[in-house]
């Protein structure tokens, strides 16, 4: 088991632990393949490596414990685990609410086997601490669709790949970590609204980011005593967060960004940096930019190939 206890009770907090796992040794040598696999276009291990080292090398230089789960893998399992396309998705994997870890389950067929093999190192690693997915019993939950809020909250998309049933599910186990209230919405079942991060984020203890197409739709809110329906920006801003609505964006590079402390983004090198700058909130935030364009072709961003272990 190792040494790391979870704790995270916000997307902010300064970070002292994170799972993270490197790129497949796979090319994904043509575009027809990349539409196949469903990646925007092909890609290279080497410069996908390169992008993976960069990123984890910011957390080296900053003191944060970074775990990879492939590295406990036994030789059958590496053999597996180092051909699958999506592996460096760890954000999907599993989520810490409070001091408890929940699986994740894809919804995808192509997933699974990393699901498999990351639950198995989890048990190993954490103990009663992770609650395995026979014990849950979800059936499709990617954990990209998860936003911590704080304390208190937890907003949750049911789209294109969580379902509402499984987050029926999950919510007693929420509530049991100590969280009060968890809020359901429902985006488009679209590429480009895949998951909740490519639609919005938080990006400081009081501010989220997200697209203003959100505004229009309703949330679910569901505690323990009931529940009721609020729109999107009621929800945030009773639990102290005022909204930054983006007319424009590019979903992945601008939206998919990671909160390394309360004071400074990891933000990809795609992305378009004073559009966040210009809100007065995060203008004097420092901004670290990280090179990661080979792998955000696979559809994904910065926040999804990491899983925040630990918080302050």
């Amino acid at each position: 088991m190792v040494s790391v206890k979870p704790n995270c009770w916000s997307e902010h907090g300064e970070l002292e632990a994170v799972l993270v796992c490197p790129p497949s040794i796979a090319d994904v040598p043509t575009l027809k393949i990349a539409e196949d696999v469903q990646w925007s276009a092909p890609v290279q291990h080497e410069k996908a490596m390169e992008n993976f080292l960069e990123l984890q090398s910011v957390f080296l230089d900053a003191g944060i414990n970074v775990l990879d789960y492939s590295k406990e893998l036994s030789q059958e399992e590496q053999s597996l685990s180092e051909n699958l396309l999506n592996r460096f998705f760890v954000r999907d994997l599993a989520c810490v609410f409070g001091n408890t870890i929940l699986p994740g389950h894809p919804s995808i067929s192509m997933r699974q086997p990393e699901y498999v093999q990351a639950h198995r190192v989890f048990k190993s690693w954490f103990g009663t601490s992770f609650i395995p997915q026979e014990k849950v019993g979800i059936q499709a939950l990617e954990n990209g669709d998860v936003l911590v809020l704080n304390k208190d909250a937890v907003f949750i998309n049911a789209g294109l790949r969580t379902s509402f049933e499984s987050i029926e599910i999950i919510k007693q186990h929420i509530f049991q970590a100590g969280f009060s209230e968890v809020a359901i919405i429902s985006l488009p079942r679209r590429g480009d609204t895949l998951h909740l991060d490519m639609n919005c984020n938080v990006a400081n203890e009081d501010l989220v980011v997200a697209k203003a197409f959100m505004r229009h739709f309703p949330v679910r809110v569901m505690s323990e005593k009931g529940e009721r329906y609020e729109m999107t920006s009621v929800f945030l801003q009773r639990h102290g967060f005022e909204v930054y609505w983006l007319e424009e964006y590019n979903s992945v590079p601008d939206i998919n960004y990671f909160n390394l402390d309360p004071e400074t983004i990891l933000l990809s090198k795609q992305a378009h940096k004073q559009m966040l700058k210009n809100h007065p909130k995060l203008a004097r935030k420092k901004i670290i930019e990280v090179e990661v364009t080979e792998l955000e072709k696979a559809g994904g961003g910065i926040r999804c190939m990491t899983l925040p272990l630990r918080r302050k």
